[in-house]
């Protein structure tokens, strides 16, 4: 039964089936006698309404055409109702298509038709018929068209508007997941290349003191075992959140871990912290930590293995200065250690995302400096 409604719901002609029987077998005529084949001209006359819905143009054609015959020719003048009747469903049609040229023409035709019915109905002495039945019934084919025509267009508009609405709403979810995703990609970069170059050079280290100290060895290896531990489980954290796309969740380190990060680098590193770092907001701790461990990595990769260095961070006021600097050497252990290029940019990023500043360079006895400063009001 279903398939039978949805069947018809698709052949609009149908709907169209019963109107075109009623016009046949009922529809007003002046004439007191009707012969069968002014019915079967009244049948092919209004033929053409059946396919309205699919061609609105072509039947509009034809019906104009037909009632312009009616005008002209005195025999079929008698069937004047039924033409009436059609070109108001022709108006109908037209209005709530919207095609201004055809309307012009069905409107030119009506005005037509209203003149002709008047000189018609004087000679006949019944002028009211135009007046109070074929004036008002195109004034309601016209209304009713419009009507339709307006209620489409709302119906239109208001879809477009649902499907923008939920078009913007999915560019938005897509640039936040993508946003997300390219800073847990930067979180990753940076905790690996830390974690890596640690292990890398103080496993060189590890190869160097074998021989002198194997206590050294020892304890190398033990930074060693500990730092790819670290780097696994945090790696581990970051994929999960990637996954479970709640970023929010995921434990991030701190600046109270600064002193594990320093004596995971196995360098003679000094840690001086100045001020109540308890009090930072979350995100601006995290992009201060990020900046030393992105520092700290540098030095690794580029420093001499007895090159000293100092981290520094003061939390005073509405800013957090933080400052990490290494002495200089002439080569460097690990200058063939692969790096990715991104590490001054990164801290460049996450400086201007709090209003910071960041400077870098090269100091007097060759060493290097990072220095960023950060507002902790624009957190």
């Amino acid at each position: 039964m279903r398939g039978l409604v949805t069947w018809v719901r698709k052949q609009r002609w149908l709907l169209d089936l019963p109107l075109y029987a009623v016009f046949v077998a009922f529809g007003p005529n002046i004439a007191d006698q009707q012969t069968w084949p002014v019915r079967m001209i009244s049948m092919l006359f209004l033929l053409p309404l059946l396919f309205r819905r699919r061609y609105p143009r072509t039947v509009a054609l034809l019906i104009l055409i037909g009632v312009a015959v009616v005008y002209t020719n005195e025999i079929w003048a008698y069937d004047r109702g039924r033409s009436d009747l059609a070109m108001a469903v022709v108006l109908y049609t037209l209005v709530k298509a919207g095609d201004r040229w055809f309307i012009g023409f069905a409107v030119a035709i009506a005005g037509l038709d209203a003149y002709w019915g008047f000189t018609w109905g004087v000679n006949t002495l019944n002028p009211t018929l135009t007046i109070f039945g074929v004036v008002p019934l195109y004034l309601a084919a016209w209304a009713l068209g419009a009507f339709f025509r307006t209620k489409e267009q709302l119906t239109e508009e208001e879809r477009l508007r649902a499907e923008l609405a939920a078009s913007e709403e999915q560019a938005r979810s897509r640039a936040s997941v993508a946003e997300e995703r390219t800073r847990i990609a930067r979180e990753l970069h940076d905790v690996l290349a830390h974690s890596m170059s640690v292990i890398v050079l103080n496993a060189e280290g590890a190869k160097l003191a074998r021989h002198h100290d194997p206590d050294a060895v020892d304890r190398t290896l033990d930074t060693i075992s500990k730092t790819g531990r670290s780097a696994l489980a945090e790696l581990r954290r970051l994929l999960e959140v990637m996954h479970a796309g709640e970023p929010a969740r995921a434990p991030q380190p701190t600046l109270d871990q600064l002193r594990t990060l320093v004596a995971q680098s196995g360098r003679d590193i000094t840690l001086e912290v100045n001020g109540d770092i308890a009090d930072l907001p979350a995100g601006v701790a995290l992009q201060a930590y990020r900046i030393v461990q992105e520092a700290l990595t540098n030095m690794l990769k580029h420093a001499p293995p007895d090159a000293t260095g100092r981290v520094r961070v003061t939390f005073a006021g509405p800013e957090i200065h933080v400052e990490v600097t290494n002495s200089g050497g002439r080569q460097p252990v690990a200058a063939g250690l692969p790096g990715s290029g991104r590490g001054l940019t990164g801290m460049a990023q996450r400086v201007a995302m709090y209003h910071g500043k960041l400077e870098t360079g090269t100091l007097p006895d060759g060493g290097y400096r990072v220095s960023a400063t950060l507002r902790t009001d624009a957190a």
